[in-house]
């Protein structure tokens, strides 16, 4: 399989709907990773996933100010 169609079967949902599964074997997994569904997308809240519970971050790598957030589901 070309380097364009693996791209395109990636790229574009009815394309690679219409490959056989001989066919859809040659395809890598995509380098960005799985695609979420509705519901994953719905948990994830600017890179993390959103719990309950309190999280900590530092406002400067490697610093001492630190902060606490709570984040909650949405």
């Amino acid at each position: 399989m070309s380097r364009d169609m693996i791209v395109r079967a990636w790229k574009n949902p009815q394309f690679r709907a219409s490959l056989t599964p001989e066919q859809l074997a040659l395809v890598p997994a995509h380098p960005a990773g799985a695609e979420l569904n509705e519901d994953e997308l719905r948990g994830v809240v600017g890179g993390l996933m959103a719990t309950d519970t309190m999280i900590a971050y530092c406002t400067i790598a490697g610093g001492t100010d630190c902060l606490q957030s709570a984040v909650f589901m949405c």
